[in-house]
């Protein structure tokens, strides 16, 4: 079944997966470039709720105007995530149904970017990436980012750490990366940065490991590494100081109630020096490559060592006599000086 573009060039059912707010808000950087979209879908890859939170957190601490408005009766199965209903006793007086939309938020600096949040679709996922690639290409989307939450053996006592990926190695500057090739489960999210880097888009990914442990409990300290990554990666200017605050809160009640508890102490410990020694071998290789000048080739190394041999082999004869005794002034009271 074909169906007719609408006026944005999109096939109509496409477009009617969402709906636009009027007029448009104005989202061109003060250079002329387009607007930055960043997705933040929570439900698969969200441990410690810090995508979300990240999300409401550019929202409520930003200036924000809604731009596109998606139908989740058609993306989200209500079986599969059963909305919260209100109910007073004696009859229903409410209901908290999920709501994906898009967002255009300006940063501390004033710079526009577009925030797709809300709930990861569970249907009709090439047709909802048509559609955004649609709202892109209508607001003159530069790059594309998203933001991941995964669980992980780390310890909540050390610095959220990060992984990203990306359809641009070189955009990712000196991020560390997965560097495996592996097959796992897809999510809308993986769906989106595929699809739209087919199109063109530059798209790139940043996840942050959660403590396994804390990875069904609101988790802060991990939004507040994704949004201080994502500034990093795009140069948008993003508040980070209410979710540290919060951060610091949660590690206080967390080291107390450690404190009553010595068996998850003890694996907390545990994770403390797997984390450290990782981070100390990591320090150490990167110091290793961190010279500006190139490293030397497998023959310079070959004739430095060869000319080091031959000075210490003159060392040698300088220091020994013609009987093979050391020297009078190299021998202390007690023997030969040690070298």
């Amino acid at each position: 079944m074909a169906f007719q573009p609408d006026e944005h060039g999109q096939p109509a059912e496409h477009s009617s997966l969402y709906e636009l707010e009027f007029p448009a808000p104005q989202v061109s950087k003060s250079t002329g470039a387009g607007p930055v979209l960043v997705h933040a879908l929570d439900g698969f890859a969200d441990a410690g709720h810090a995508v979300a939170l990240a999300a409401r957190h550019l929202r409520d601490s930003l200036d924000s105007e809604l731009v596109a408005t998606f139908h989740t009766d058609e993306l989200i199965d209500y079986r599969s995530r059963r909305p919260v209903m209100d109910f007073s006793g004696q009859a229903f007086t409410g209901v908290e149904m999920p709501a994906l939309t898009v967002h255009a938020i300006r940063d501390n600096a004033g710079e526009p970017f577009l925030l797709l949040s809300g709930s990861e679709p569970d249907l009709r996922w090439e047709q909802f990436t048509a559609a955004v690639r649609g709202l892109s290409d209508r607001f003159g989307v530069s790059d594309v980012v998203g933001l991941n939450a995964i669980p992980m053996a780390v310890p909540h006592t050390r610095p959220s750490t990060i992984t990203a990926h990306g359809s641009d190695v070189e955009f990712l500057g000196d991020m560390p990366r997965w560097g495996s090739p592996m097959k796992l489960p897809g999510s809308a999210s993986m769906m989106l940065e595929l699809r739209m880097s087919e199109h063109g888009y530059r798209t790139s990914g940043i996840s942050v490991h959660v403590p396994h442990y804390l990875s069904q409990s609101a988790y802060p300290a991990a939004s507040a590494r994704l949004l201080t990554s994502l500034g990093t990666l795009t140069g948008l200017d993003l508040p980070t100081k209410a979710l540290e605050s919060a951060a610091d809160a949660l590690r206080v009640q967390i080291d107390n109630e450690l404190a009553n508890n010595g068996e998850v102490a003890s694996v907390v410990a545990a994770l403390e020096s797997q984390y450290d020694s990782y981070t100390e071998a990591a320090e150490q290789q990167a110091s290793l490559l961190a010279a500006d000048e190139p490293l030397p080739s497998a023959d310079e190394l070959g004739d430095e060592f060869q000319r080091y041999l031959a000075e210490q082999a003159l060392a040698t004869e300088d220091e020994v006599g013609d009987d093979g005794a050391p020297d009078a002034d190299e021998t202390g009271p007690d023997g030969p000086s040690p070298a």
